[in-house]
């Protein structure tokens, strides 16, 4: 593998989880290499001129540096010559890292630096649909093994939050004897979580549970869950939910059908079965219930916990009157 000084790497999409599995991964090169080097890690939007020049120049105990610039967007627009400078030109004693969350912003100067020929290294967001081939290859890079209904069983559990995901993975293989995750140890984990997450409660919703729902969303509270977490589940299910009432009868694989809908193939299952009982204009109805409710615990209302128990019945209850309008349709 060649020597990281010198160079100029940039790192650039959403993911913060790649983003700085990257960047850690090029200090760990620079300092299996030059075990002195200085590390150091600056906010673009605080640098000025002489900030940067003492980072990138070494100290008084070592000429080797690795200097990562985070949220490189900010930078100040009279910096971006000497970034691109240090870019075209990098000091055979320097590892330059640059960090872009992604985003329009500081397009210019990105493509200055692809015009000079740095490395650029993607941190893309992760699909839906593919956080179970990531929890795969997550666990077989830690030297474990799962199969594909286990991850999915994993996801499911945890969540679409990548770093939450990865970290279950550590969990489960640290505690486990055997470098084998089976769904009986994400259940055993994982069940109780599942159980409060907004997630399951949005599906107790659009099954039209009412008991389970409030009772589930009862205990969230309880554990302290997030309010703005429950509205934002419950209003991400009723548009995956309006998405496929839309989309069911185009003859798509299940592959595709996901892909359009934003959810992992297994979610499919879930949501042909809940849209028996859901007419478009009830999910319609739905979603407007889940913005007010979302105003209402983000300030709009003085009583979140009422906030979200009305947003639970009308939600069941637009379902309720959904399933009326199809029989009514079909008679």
């Amino acid at each position: 593998m060649s020597t990281p000084f010198g160079t100029t790497t940039l790192v650039q999409g959403p993911e913060s989880l790649l983003a700085e599995r990257a960047v850690q991964g090029l200090i760990k090169r620079a300092l299996d290499e030059r075990s002195d080097a200085s590390i150091n890690r600056l906010s673009a939007a605080q640098l000025d001129r002489g900030s940067l020049l003492e980072a990138t120049s070494g100290s008084l105990f070592t000429t080797s540096a690795v200097v990562v610039i985070e949220q490189l967007a900010e930078l100040p627009l009279d910096l971006a010559d000497d970034v691109v400078g240090l870019a075209q030109q990098a000091s055979d004693d320097l590892v330059l890292i640059l960090v872009h969350e992604g985003g329009a912003k500081g397009k210019a100067l990105l493509d200055r630096l692809r015009k000079a020929a740095v490395e650029v290294v993607e941190a893309p967001s992760v699909k839906a649909w593919e956080l179970p081939q990531f929890v795969v290859a997550e666990v077989r890079k830690r030297g474990g093994r799962i199969d594909r209904e286990t991850a999915e069983a994993l996801v499911g559990a945890v969540g679409s939050d990548l770093r939450s995901v990865a970290a279950a993975v550590a969990q489960l293989l640290a505690d486990t004897e055997q470098p084998v995750i089976t769904t009986a140890d994400v259940h055993r984990y994982f069940a109780g979580r599942a159980e409060v997450s907004g997630f399951a409660i949005a599906d107790h919703c659009l099954d039209g549970n009412r008991e389970a729902a409030l009772g589930s969303l009862r205990w969230a509270l309880e554990t302290g869950v997030a309010p703005v977490l429950l509205t934002s589940a419950v209003a991400s299910g009723l548009r995956s939910l309006g998405k496929y009432l839309g989309v069911r009868d185009e003859r798509l694989r299940d592959v595709e059908l996901a892909r359009r809908i934003g959810v992992p193939p297994w979610k499919l299952k879930d949501l042909s079965r809940q849209s028996r009982g859901w007419s478009a204009p009830g999910v319609a109805r739905a979603i407007q219930h889940a913005a007010a409710a979302d105003a209402a615990v983000k300030g709009a209302s003085g009583d979140p916990d009422y906030a979200l128990e009305s947003l639970v019945l009308s939600v069941i209850d637009c379902r309720s009157r959904g399933r009326q309008a199809s029989v009514q349709t079909r008679r």
